[in-house]
């Protein structure tokens, strides 16, 4: 019996301390995915509290800060997430061959999730003000032509700027942003984990404010967004996206006036 369980211990793969830190970034994601579908559907039977529902999920001018800021929270967890995974992978392969360590690689994912959870209170914070001018509805979604084309002007103009090639040019390539940055201990790839998230944001900010386009509680334009974005810093099939999906998107400005 010992022989078969000694055995058996070795034929198991044995999780290390950074395979717990990829179990934490994808049970996040499912977090996030599983926050905003509860929110968006209002799933009988959770166990919280009808009244937290009511204040995630009612119009943002009359919302609690805390509640709203926890829905852009959720949403960050769900979309920015998984277009981080590339390069959390590239610090993982230079952390197997002896150039980091697992505290190095919890600090830098705490980084890039420190900077999109500011991210997410000034996303709680445009929402609430739109919402007080009377420019969104309860979900999240503009009432206003002007302001649904020039939200689409400015993410698809974005996508012709130096500033999105300079920032795509570094999720696309993280083992140069890593090469570039390097430096040994925690405190390290803590700052790392914030020029990736700083890098990131400056690559997906202009598109995040179409979730007041598609609306904040849109799961579909969630999911495409999230999609778009992690093909986007692709090195190879990104380059292809980033301009006709500017041009599609400033093309689209024009059709509120007409509806």
């Amino acid at each position: 019996m010992s022989d078969s369980s000694a055995t058996l211990k070795r034929r198991l793969p044995r999780i290390g301390g950074a395979g717990f830190v990829w179990l934490g970034i994808y049970a996040a994601i499912l977090l996030g995915w599983a926050g905003v579908v509860i929110m968006s559907r209002g799933l009988p039977g959770a166990d919280l509290p009808a009244e937290i529902w009511e204040s995630l999920c009612a119009a943002a001018a009359e919302a609690d800060p805390g509640a709203l800021f926890l829905m852009w929270a959720l949403m960050v967890l769900a979309m920015m997430l998984p277009t981080a995974v590339p390069a959390f992978r590239t610090y993982d392969d230079l952390r197997q061959a002896g150039a980091g360590t697992t505290a190095g690689f919890v600090a830098l994912v705490t980084g890039y999730g420190l900077v999109w959870l500011i991210g997410a209170g000034a996303g709680a914070v445009a929402q609430w003000a739109l919402s007080r001018a009377g420019l969104l509805s309860p979900l999240g979604q503009s009432l206003s032509p002007w302001l649904t084309s020039g939200l689409l002007i400015v993410a698809g103009g974005y996508q012709f700027t130096r500033f999105k090639d300079a920032c795509l040019s570094k999720c696309r390539m993280p083992m140069t942003f890593f090469m570039e940055r390097w430096a040994p201990g925690a405190r390290a790839a803590l700052r790392m984990g914030v020029d990736l998230g700083i890098v990131c944001f400056g690559c997906c900010w202009a598109l995040m404010l179409l979730a007041f386009v598609g609306g904040t509680m849109a799961l579909w334009w969630m999911g495409l967004a999230t999609l778009f974005m992690t093909f986007e810093k692709l090195p190879g099939l990104g380059r292809f996206l980033t301009r006709p999906a500017g041009i599609v998107l400033i093309c689209a400005a024009p059709l509120p006036f007409v509806v």
